[in-house]
């Protein structure tokens, strides 16, 4: 009997202990907040999964040595991890699922997006919205953008929470058009 309830709490134990290494989604934006304001850059929030493939290609156009820079020199970058399979639910974050509901997030699909200041405060979303559309609505999700007006609509997200040049955001426009074709 002792070896059993030994062998359950040491079970418990390193349940926990694996379960405690995936870092809140509280002190990753924390973080990020710190740097962004050392650093006078904002912060870009993904909302991603394993499974997801068009998360996959978000993180690769992003760090397309084209392009990287560009994304490093403005964003202070945080993945959050939502949305993952049963098998894979301790890979998530905890909390990022009510940081994704907080901002509308809940039913956008993956990857989702966020534009945050210093502050935490959104400045943009992934959300294409129709003309006349609050922006406390949600819209349709960019996602990882690839076809002509996804890219178009996250150039001018980025032109307008940036101070990223015209030459910078056509190389950008350039790099994430090619996901339509792969």
């Amino acid at each position: 009997m002792k070896f059993i309830f030994s062998f359950l709490l040491l079970l418990t134990i390193h349940v926990s202990s694996a379960q405690s290494k995936v870092p809140s989604a509280d002190s990753l934006l924390t973080a990020a907040s710190k740097q962004a304001k050392a650093s006078g850059k904002k912060i870009f929030v993904i909302f991603h999964a394993s499974w997801c493939g068009w998360c996959k290609k978000m993180d690769v156009s992003m760090n397309d040595p084209v392009c990287k820079k560009f994304f490093d020199d403005n964003f202070v970058i945080v993945h959050l991890t939502v949305e993952e399979s049963q098998a894979n639910k301790h890979l998530e974050n905890p909390g990022a699922d009510l940081v994704k509901k907080k901002f509308l997030g809940e039913k956008a699909g993956l990857p989702f997006w966020l534009i945050l200041d210093a502050d935490q405060k959104l400045a943009a979303d992934s959300y294409i919205r129709k003309p006349g559309t609050a922006a406390d609505q949600p819209g349709d999700n960019i996602g990882c953008p690839a076809s002509e007006n996804e890219v178009n609509e996250f150039v001018k997200i980025l032109k307008r929470t940036t101070s990223l040049k015209e030459t910078e955001l056509s190389v950008i426009a350039k790099r994430f058009r090619q996901n339509e074709s792969h």
